[in-house]
């Protein structure tokens, strides 16, 4: 409603930032990168409160998707986000959206006593680089390029994994001997599938000296059928792009015996907003 009278008093952008990955691995439909690369962040409406406090939206990514659009509206499809920026842009709403400081607890390795600490959202943020996926691995006649996961891969990703962990779980429960053991050899083909699909997954393309194979089902076929060793240097490279990819530890200093030390920082989506 352009005539609005009150459309004045609308929300406005809080703040402007860039995607670590400058909108590189996107095809066209998912970010529309402006001329000054910096896309504009509005505070989170609501009803965005409402959905990201949501259960199953967080679960199956819904809610995840619907507040990246709200609040970033140059982001047209958020599932096909990588993670090379994902994580980026979570920080970015909520610095937008409640403040640019966000506490956290951390134990001090050498006294043992907690303490709050005040982490800067907008230096966290700065902190956060691009990954460079373009340099293949190279693997004696072969090379093989990789790109970041989706998030509708990683969602995926993690419900097959909550999956298996419930099933895990409820092994204890579970008393006939041959039941429990059917369903733990179940569970453990499942883990070993989706390591598999995931190492698959970020693999762009397998070139040969004849060809170059960017299909799917012939690459996971290839990963199940080359050697140990081969397959080992994948997988230790896939890992290697995705470490970098985290954020990394934290350098603090306790405030009670000036110990210092590195706390790792894990960004849980389902309570970050808290």
């Amino acid at each position: 409603m352009s005539d609005n009278p009150l459309k004045a008093y609308f929300r406005r952008p809080s703040l402007y930032f860039k995607l670590p990955s400058n909108g590189k691995y996107y095809p066209p439909g998912v970010v529309n990168i402006p001329p000054n690369e910096e896309l504009a962040v509005y505070p989170m409406t609501s009803l965005d409160e409402i959905a990201i406090r949501t259960p199953d939206g967080l679960f199956n990514g819904s809610s995840i998707v619907s507040v990246i659009k709200n609040c970033i509206p140059e982001i047209l499809d958020p599932w096909q986000l990588n993670d090379i920026d994902l994580e980026a842009i979570i920080v970015a709403i909520r610095a937008a959206s409640v403040n640019n400081e966000l506490d956290i607890l951390s134990t001090c390795p050498s006294c043992e006593e907690e303490s709050k600490y005040g982490i800067n959202l907008l230096q966290l943020l700065a902190s956060k680089k691009e990954v460079d996926y373009s340099t293949p691995l190279e693997i004696k006649d072969i090379s093989v390029k990789f790109r970041p996961l989706t998030f509708a891969e990683t969602n995926k990703n993690g419900l097959v994994q909550f999956q298996i962990q419930q099933t895990l779980k409820m092994l204890d429960s579970v008393e006939d001997a041959d039941e429990k053991q059917k369903l733990m050899n179940e569970s453990v083909i499942k883990l070993n599938d989706m390591i598999l699909d995931v190492i698959c997954q970020t693999i762009e393309s397998i070139t040969t000296p004849e060809v170059t194979v960017t299909d799917a089902a012939f690459i996971r076929e290839f990963m199940s059928e080359c050697d140990s060793k081969t397959s080992k240097k994948i997988k230790e490279y896939s890992g290697e792009l995705r470490e970098k990819n985290e954020t990394r530890p934290l350098a603090m200093k306790c405030i009670n015996c000036q110990h210092q030390y590195d706390q790792p920082l894990v960004l849980n989506f389902t309570d970050f907003f808290d």
